[in-house]
C-alpha cells in the first residue's frame, strides 16, 4: 500500500512540477518518484510489514511484485525514449508524464487486486490517461481518430466487464478472489456464474487486443504518438494479462474446463489472423499491432495449459516482447519518417549501426530466434504446454514460422544499401542521447535475458 501511496503522489507532484517549465527537473522528480516507489515494493517483499497494509483490497505477493517490477521499468524507459517530444510542448511537459505514472498506477492495481471493486478501479485508473494520451498529437487527425476509437470500445468493454462482475456477484454473493476461487471450485456453481464469466472473458479479450475483439487496435497503434503506442503495447498489455491471469489462471481456475475450449480456438484465431495480416502492412506501427495481436495468442497459451510455471512464464513472455517492442518503438522515433513507411528503415545500418544493431536483436528476439530473450520466452510456454495439448503447440509453431517470414523481410531492409537517387535528411536517425540509453538498455536485456532462468 505505500508502494501505491508514493506512486500516486509521484503523478500529482509531476503534474504541477510541470507548471515551472523546466522538463528535466520534471523528468527528475518522475524518475526518482518511480524509482522510490520500486524500491517501496521491493523493502515490503523482503521484510513484510502491516505498516499501510490493513486494507485487504490490495495484496503485494510475489505475482504483483514480479508484475509491478516491470511495469516500473518499462514505464520508466518509455518516458526516457518520450522526454524530447515531451519537452517540445514545455506547457504540457509535466502533463503527459504525469498521466503515464497515473495509468502505471491502475497497472500496478490490476496485478494487486484482492477484490472486484479494485480490480475495476485499477482498470479504469489504466485506461481513462491512455485515452487522453492517444490523442495528445493534436496537429494529427489520425491521434484524434486513435483516441476517439479508443475510448468508444474501451467503454464498451468496460460497461461488458460490469456486466458480468455483477453476473458473478449474483451467483456467489462475493467480491473477494479468495472467496470466489472457493466457491468456483466446490462444483456447485450456479449457471449465472458461467454467464457472468463469459461477459468478463469477452472484456479482457479486448483489453488485450485477442481475436475477434482485436479490431481497434491496428488503429489506435498507428494514430497515437510513439511514446504512447509503446506504452499501451508494454504496461497496458502487462497489466490485462497480470489481472487476467490473477482471475482465469486463479479465481476461476476451478471453470477451467468450461472456458478452455472457448480460449484454445480464440488463441488459434489471434495467431493466425495477427501473423497474416501483418504480412501485407506497410506502415511500421500497424506492423507491431499485428505482430502483437499474434504475441497475445501465444501469451493466451499459459492460461489454456495452466500449470505451477503458467505464471513465471507469462510474465518472462511479457518481459522479453516489451524490451523488444520499446526498442522498435525508439527505432521508429529516430528514423522520424511522418508516413511512418516501413520502407524508410532502408539503409539505417549504413546511417546508424548501433540503431540499426538494436532493433535487428529486436526483431529477430520477436521472431523467437536463439539465443535471445523472446526465444526463451516461447520456448518456456511451448515446453510447459507440449504434452497436454500438442496440437495447440503446432498451430503455434507454424504461426512462429509465419512471423519469422515478415521480421526478416524488415531486418533485411534494414540492412540493406539507401536508394542513391534518395536524399536521407539530416534530422533522420539521429537519436537523442536518452534514446540511445534506452536502446542500449534494452540491447543488454534481450541478449542476457535468459540469464533469469539459470
Amino acid at each position: 500500500m505505500l508502494a501505491l501511496i508514493i506512486l500516486f503522489l509521484t503523478a500529482i507532484v509531476t503534474l504541477f512540477v510541470g507548471f515551472a517549465k523546466k522538463p528535466l527537473l520534471t523528468l527528475s522528480v518522475a524518475i526518482a518518484g518511480l524509482l522510490t516507489t520500486s524500491g517501496a515494493i521491493i523493502c515490503n517483499a523482503m521484510y513484510p510489514s502491516d505498516f499501510l497494509t490493513s486494507y485487504q483490497g490490495i495484496n503485494f505477493d510475489d505475482f504483483a511484485v514480479m508484475f509491478s517490477l516491470v511495469a516500473i521499468v518499462f514505464t520508466i524507459l518509455i518516458i526516457l525514449i518520450g522526454f524530447e517530444q515531451f519537452k517540445s510542448r514545455l506547457e504540457h511537459t509535466g502533463d503527459y508524464i504525469g498521466l503515464l505514472i497515473f495509468s502505471l498506477f491502475g497497472a500496478v492495481v490490476m496485478v494487486a487486486f484482492e477484490d472486484m471493486f479494485m480490480f475495476f478501479l485499477g482498470l479504469e485508473i489504466l485506461s481513462i490517461p491512455i485515452y487522453v494520451m492517444a490523442g495528445s498529437k493534436k496537429e494529427d487527425p489520425l491521434s484524434s481518430e486513435s483516441s476517439l476509437k479508443y475510448f468508444i470500445t474501451g467503454s464498451f468493454a468496460t460497461g461488458i466487464l460490469l456486466f458480468g462482475i455483477a453476473w458473478l456477484y449474483g451467483a456467489t454473493g462475493t467480491f473477494r478472489v479468495d472467496e470466489l476461487t472457493v466457491l468456483l471450485s466446490s462444483g456447485d456453481v450456479s449457471s449465472l456464474a458461467y454467464v457472468g464469466l463469459l461477459f468478463l472473458l469477452a472484456a479482457f479479450l479486448f483489453k488485450i487486443g485477442a481475436a475477434p475483439f482485436h479490431f481497434w487496435s491496428p488503429d489506435v497503434y498507428d494514430g497515437a504518438p510513439a511514446p504512447v503506442t509503446a506504452f499501451m503495447a508494454a504496461v497496458v498489455k502487462l497489466g490485462a494479462f497480470g489481472a487476467f491471469m490473477k482471475l482465469f489462471g486463479g479465481a476461476f481456475a476451478g471453470l477451467h474446463d468450461f472456458f478452455v475450449p472457448i480460449l484454445s480456438f480464440l488463441a488459434i484465431l489471434t495467431m493466425l489472423l495477427g501473423n497474416l495480416s501483418a504480412i501485407k502492412q506497410i506502415r511500421f506501427k500497424r506492423l507491431l499491432a499485428y505482430s502483437s495481436i499474434a504475441h497475445v495468442g501465444y501469451a493466451l497459451i499459459t492460461m489454456i495449459v495452466l500449470t505451477e510455471n503458467s505464471q513465471f512464464n507469462l510474465w518472462y513472455y511479457l518481459f522479453a516482447y516489451g524490451f523488444a517492442t520499446i526498442a522498435l518503438i525508439t527505432m521508429q522515433m529516430i528514423v522520424n519518417d511522418r508516413e511512418d513507411r516501413i520502407e524508410a528503415f532502408k539503409g539505417l545500418g549504413r546511417t546508424n549501426p548501433f540503431v540499426a544493431l538494436v532493433a535487428v536483436v529486436a526483431l529477430l528476439a520477436l521472431a523467437g530466434v536463439p539465443p535471445l530473450m523472446g526465444f526463451f520466452g516461447k520456448f518456456l510456454i511451448f515446453a510447459d504446454a507440449m504434452s497436454a495439448n500438442p496440437g495447440l503447440i503446432a498451430v503455434a509453431l507454424l504461426n512462429s514460422g509465419i512471423g519469422i517470414y515478415y521480421y526478416i523481410r524488415t531486418v533485411i531492409l534494414i540492412l540493406q544499401k539507401p536508394d542513391s537517387d534518395v536524399e536521407i535528411a539530416p534530422v533522420q536517425h539521429k537519436a537523442a542521447p536518452l534514446q540511445l540509453v534506452v536502446l542500449f538498455i534494452c540491447l543488454i536485456a534481450m541478449l542476457g535475458g535468459g540469464v533469469l532462468l539459470m
